[in-house]
């Protein structure tokens, strides 16, 4: 299976965060920070993980007796997710995408500025 056309799971894109937030963490790590979300048990976030490690979603080293696992390509599969979400939710439209987020949370000045100097930078690197 090629790397793109991998799609991690509701719970796999949860323990992906974890990882994008907190960098490369072992499974208790990831266990303590699920358990304060939802319940899960250890074996599930093991199981969960260990499935991630075969898809290719995460790199896994031995640091002496604990496993520990690092997000693979998180700017690559950022952009994969976004992009399945933009298509299925948005039928495509980046704009529609983000008038619906500037719509339902408060940006703030600082925010905006962002977004315009974003704008800016993508539409001088388009010509």
């Amino acid at each position: 299976m090629r790397k793109a056309t991998i799609k991690p799971t509701p719970a796999e894109v949860e323990i992906l965060g974890i990882l994008w937030d907190r960098g490369p963490s072992t499974v208790r790590e990831v266990h303590e920070h699920l358990g304060a979300e939802r319940s899960v048990g250890y074996t599930g976030a093991l199981k969960l993980m260990q499935n991630m490690h075969a898809k290719g979603l995460v790199h896994r080293n031995q640091d002496g007796q604990a496993h520990v696992y690092e997000a693979r390509e998180p700017a690559r599969m950022k952009r994969q997710l976004l992009g399945d979400l933009i298509s299925r939710v948005f039928a495509g439209s980046a704009s529609q995408l983000v008038l619906h987020l500037l719509e339902d949370k408060k940006a703030t000045p600082e925010e905006i500025e962002e977004i315009r100097r974003m704008l800016a930078d993508h539409q001088r690197r388009s010509k």
